[in-house]
């Protein structure tokens, strides 16, 4: 998949991990909210559902601009994300 990358994604609040598609074509905003509401989804409500989290990688623990298109930054194939609340 051209218009997708695969990245293995934590979640801390609920203690777990899902390898999930992200659309390289949508801002980092944006994918956040896609992101809250399917694991809150998955987690039947267990996952609180806010505006208010951000996106980091694990490695070097960079924190996404929700503005950015995630075809600008660093994510790629393998990257490993965490989903934190402010």
């Amino acid at each position: 998949m051209k218009n997708k990358v695969l990245v293995s994604l934590s979640v801390p609040e609920i203690d777990k991990k899902y390898d999930i598609y992200l659309p390289i074509n949508k801002k980092i905003g944006n994918i956040i909210i896609l992101l809250n509401k399917a694991i809150s989804e998955l987690t039947e409500g267990e996952f609180i559902l806010s505006e208010e989290n951000d996106l980091y990688n694990v490695y070097t623990k960079q924190k996404y601009d929700p503005d950015t298109l995630l075809a600008n930054t660093n994510i790629r194939n393998g990257t490993e994300l965490v989903l934190l609340s402010k």
